[in-house]
């Protein structure tokens, strides 16, 4: 159990981890705290979506659905790696998490099926949300950059509030409305090159970032040097090359 984390430890957490960031207009005012009627927290985890389209910034931050008000999240991460912080308050993005599930992340232990007999929880009350910018289909490809914010700013929180990989879900995890996400290939991370995203990746890749000082990079597969230009041959060399072919041809 913690309180959520302010503007400056938001700011202060994000910079220590290595990951780029910009603030919307608004983002530390913004929340949906009126909706239950008290403050959002005490927080328990890291919840992490797909945004099932492109350019979805506006939307997450003040657009919202036609069924959902905003914030939709906490923050925003397209595929060029910088997140956008849109809301340190409560935010519409988890909906009903499964208690089953929702205890395993309190708990950091397995996640279980997300399973609607267990009962349910409002997400929102207690968990960090990020949308991050992908179609969902299953083809679009997360970025290296967008994948390498990913874990950093899933570590990130961890880091602030002392909490292992294990209170780090995803949606598709905690949903008792059969959600998906998130899914999809990644082009690499380190020195792992393409492959398909999973939450279990993601939790071993910041499981091993917090081994680490917040300022650790991993390791990168290294360009090899370009192969030396041969240089040109004189006018000498060329000669004694042309001898001993023509001794070799006489000796025939």
């Amino acid at each position: 159990m913690s309180d959520p984390m302010t503007p400056a430890e938001w700011r202060t957490a994000l910079k220590a981890e290595g990951v780029r960031f910009t603030e919307y207009d608004g983002w530390t005012t913004r929340g949906r705290d009126a909706a239950t009627g008290k403050p959002f927290g005490p927080v328990h985890g890291s919840l992490n979506h797909h945004t099932a389209g492109s350019n979805s910034l506006k939307s997450i931050a003040t657009g919202g659905r036609p069924d959902l008000p905003p914030p939709l999240a906490h923050a925003y991460l397209p595929k060029s790696g910088t997140v956008v912080l849109v809301s340190c308050h409560r935010a519409n993005h988890a909906g009903l998490a499964a208690r089953n599930a929702y205890d395993a992340i309190v708990a950091e232990k397995p996640i279980p099926k997300p399973s609607r007999a267990s009962g349910t929880v409002d997400g929102n009350d207690s968990l960090y949300g990020v949308e991050t910018e992908n179609l969902g289909d299953g083809k679009d490809t997360y970025t290296r950059e967008q994948y390498d914010a990913w874990v950093r700013y899933n570590a990130a929180i961890c880091r602030h509030h002392g909490w292992g990989a294990g209170s780090v879900a995803g949606h598709l995890e905690t949903s008792v409305e059969g959600k998906v996400d998130p899914r999809g290939p990644v082009e690499g991370y380190g020195t792992r090159g393409r492959f398909t995203f999973s939450m279990t990746q993601l939790r071993a890749d910041v499981a091993e970032r917090l081994k680490h000082a917040a300022s650790w990079s991993p390791p990168t597969k290294s360009t090899p040097p370009p192969a030396p230009t041969p240089r040109p041959s004189t006018v000498e060399e060329r000669l004694t090359a042309l001898e001993k072919r023509v001794t070799a041809l006489e000796k025939k």
